[in-house]
């Protein structure tokens, strides 16, 4: 079997990647796009006519490029939902041993976890004091100690794992899908070709079949030609984006823009589904968290020669190192609420800096009931989809994020934090619901979860763009396998569960 890999942007090996705190440069998409799509979303009703900001990874290995690394596989009952929807083989016991084959995991071998896989996953390496005060916090306010978010139960606060290197010479960088899979075999693959700096622009066709892929490097339009299948692997918003693009989507839509119907399918572009997010942030009072000021740039000079030396130190931290998952409705049965703490203030996606120290934290409804869309902006490929994750357009999203700011709130003002705690920003006056919910309008945004957009599902469900082997309905030898392809969104962040889908998508492949 031959194999040619189309990436648009670079080759996912840049010392911004590998060095897990210079995601901080990549993530704002500005001055400059640096391994970033940095789109932007429709402006959204439910946040006050604001454009949301949607950070996309452009370098072989995706948004694992430039995400935070945290390890989470979601919980049980997500994958049971899968199954029980009519995605057969997806329930948690099916999908286990592809997250255990996946893992290199510091933890070592277990019922729950694996070695010797591609995936790094490791402890962190150097935890800032500031969260383990939080996660005392977080129990002085009756939440449970939970050494591990992937374990038998997720509910509790602890330290994430992380997608990092641990046990080679590359301790401490960031292990991304491309650094643990595909680096490794690059160049010993005769049979495998990557191409870098390559648009994808439209799927070509043979009859009913996909028969290979047009893209764009630099000036030129150029062909590959697929002798078996075509595997579509560019996320919930440009899978969706490429299928219309090539006469695969709602067939209303894709007239509208003079596109030739080939396939119709109305599920593709529709079912988005993400994490909204809205954070609370306080200035520091100690200077052992990240900030802004002159003592700052010492602090990462002498941070840099650390992790140079052993991989340790400030910047192999993925800022949002301590978190946890919380029952938030009162009929919840399972944790609704995930808190990300960063050990910085961050603000706009870090599009906003400011002077000294802060630390935040992020809350986020697990599973949210607001559906969105993909659409085309035009019938040309250069152009970036619509986005429209119709944020907050489901009530009951709005109720619980509220509770789960208030809970969240409690924990950031308990004793543990009090050598820390300087001033609140922005929320130090609110008191009553419709205040959080004001305050959630004018500030929450996504925190980087899109999926759905090409879900898969039985073959009676008319708005299943897969079957579940992740085959496009009606269309001969294409898949789709990225986040888009989740029937519904997982219990936590979602780099984990995609490279588990892949992992499992390779058995349907393989003779």
């Amino acid at each position: 079997m031959r194999v040619c890999l189309l990436e648009a942007g670079g080759d996912g090996r840049d010392l911004l990647i590998r060095a897990p705190m210079a995601a901080a440069i990549m993530l704002p998409g500005k001055p400059i796009k640096v391994n970033n799509w940095a789109f932007e979303t429709l402006p959204q009703p439910g946040l006050k006519g604001r454009r949301g900001y949607q950070p996309r990874g452009k370098a072989l290995g995706g948004s694992s490029a430039i995400n935070a690394m945290l390890y989470v596989r979601g919980q049980r009952e997500d994958y049971d939902q899968w199954r029980d929807m009519g995605c057969e083989g997806w329930g948690f016991d099916d999908v286990l041993a592809y997250f255990k084959r996946s893992e290199n995991n510091q933890r070592g071998n277990s019922e729950l976890h694996g070695t010797g896989g591609p995936l790094s996953v490791a402890f962190q390496q150097s935890p800032r004091a500031i969260s383990k005060a939080w996660i005392e916090a977080a129990q002085q306010c009756g939440l449970a100690l939970n050494g591990d978010f992937n374990g038998p139960s997720q509910e509790g606060v602890g330290l994430h794992q992380v997608t990092q290197f641990w046990d080679d010479q590359r301790n401490g960088e960031r292990c991304s899908s491309a650094a643990g899979y595909l680096h490794p075999i690059m160049t010993q693959r005769p049979n495998l070709t990557v191409i870098t700096g390559a648009h994808a622009t439209e799927l070509l066709w043979k009859d009913r079949r996909i028969s290979g892929v047009k893209y764009r490097r630099g000036q030129q339009f150029l062909e590959v030609h697929a002798q078996a299948e075509v595997l579509l692997c560019t996320g919930a918003f440009q899978s969706p984006q490429l299928l219309m693009l090539s006469g695969i989507g709602p067939a209303e839509h894709l007239q509208s823009l003079g596109i030739e119907v080939k396939q119709d399918l109305p599920g593709v572009g529709a079912n988005l589904q993400d994490h909204l997010d809205v954070t609370l942030a306080y200035h520091s009072l100690r200077n052992d968290v990240i900030g802004v000021a002159p003592v700052a740039a010492w602090q990462l000079l002498k941070g840099i020669q650390q992790w140079r030396k052993d991989g340790t130190g400030m910047v192999a931290t993925p800022y949002a190192e301590a978190g946890a998952f919380v029952r938030c409705a009162p009929d919840a049965q399972r944790p609704d609420i995930q808190f990300h703490f960063v050990v910085a203030r961050v603000e706009d996606h870090a599009r906003r800096l400011h002077w000294g120290y802060g630390y935040s934290c992020h809350v986020c409804v697990l599973r949210p009931h607001s559906r969105g869309s993909v659409r085309l902006q035009s019938h040309d490929p250069l152009d970036a989809p619509l986005i429209d994750p119709a944020y907050l357009s489901d009530h009951r999203d709005t109720a619980l994020m509220v509770e789960g700011v208030k809970k969240l709130r409690t924990i950031m003002q308990a004793p543990a934090l009090q050598s820390y705690r300087g001033k609140e920003i922005y929320t130090a006056g609110i008191e009553t619901d419709a205040q959080w919910e004001g305050y959630i309008r004018e500030r929450a945004d996504t925190i980087y979860h899109s999926v759905g957009t090409c879900k898969m599902g039985a073959a009676h469900d008319p708005m299943a763009v897969l079957d579940t082997q992740l085959r496009v309905k009606g269309v001969l030898g294409l898949r789709v396998i990225d986040a888009s392809a989740m029937p519904t969104l997982i219990s936590g962040n979602t780099n984990a569960p995609t490279i588990m889908m892949a992992e499992k998508a390779a058995d349907f492949l393989l003779p």
